[in-house]
């Protein structure tokens, strides 16, 4: 994997980048007269923000418990902002009676993040982003490097911008208007523990919705702040 970080405010990876925007990215030139692979931010702002280009994604995890140690990824949805294309995994019965757990799951995470420029979550920085990251170093598979994924957490955006009696993502939601989010139930939660098909695609459908309501959520807040990012 080729990554230019240049000023490390705002990397770019130009593997996931087209042809004619790689040779841009690496013979062109910004306003300030240095090739854009020495300046990777004035690439994003010049040319991909510009136009619309950044892959935008919402990301979800479902896991067996909250420290990644003891417990491994369950499911895990990437909705594509503006599209009804989602990037989902979940774990197998075989995953869990081979004792390999979330290790192909993790691996066809770190894929599938490689298809986006940033990635925005709901408390995904005390919780989702550092979870997926101790899985996978668990597993002895490569997490995106330092400024190759950029992330923006919603939760302190909305604890900022709102006065809520509590920052959770269902009220803040329903504060505004967002109709969809759910809890899973614990029957299905059991099932989808030990690898049940019906309980996984239970758990999948709550990691769609709340993807979807997470984007409807950025809807309504990014014109109040400034879209700053940071790397996973």
């Amino acid at each position: 994997m080729v990554t230019c970080m240049g000023d490390k405010m705002k990397p770019i990876n130009p593997n996931i980048l087209k042809k004619d925007e790689q040779e841009l990215f690496f013979n062109g030139r910004c306003k300030h007269r240095h090739l854009y692979c020495e300046h990777p931010s004035c690439f994003r702002k010049e040319i991909m923000e510009k136009n619309g280009k950044l892959r935008i994604g919402y990301l979800d995890i479902e896991t067996t418990g909250f420290e990644a140690n003891y417990h491994h990824i369950l499911t895990y949805v990437i909705k594509v902002r503006g599209q009804d294309k989602y990037y989902t995994e979940s774990i197998t019965k075989k995953d869990l009676e081979s004792g390999q757990f979330d290790k192909r799951v993790c691996k066809q995470l770190v894929k599938d993040l490689a298809d986006f420029d940033i990635i925005y979550t709901y408390y995904g920085t005390r919780f989702d982003v550092p979870f997926m990251r101790s899985r996978c170093m668990y597993w002895g598979i490569v997490f995106p490097e330092f400024g190759v994924l950029q992330h923006k957490d919603l939760y302190y955006v909305t604890r900022r911008l709102l006065k809520l009696n509590r920052n959770s993502l269902e009220v803040a939601t329903r504060f505004l208007g967002i109709e969809g989010k759910n809890h899973v139930l614990g029957k299905e939660w059991m099932l989808a523990r030990i690898g049940d098909l019906r309980g996984l695609k239970y758990v999948m459908e709550h990691n769609i919705i709340d993807c979807d309501i997470l984007e409807k959520l950025h809807d309504k807040l990014e014109n109040m702040f400034k879209n700053t990012t940071n790397t996973v």
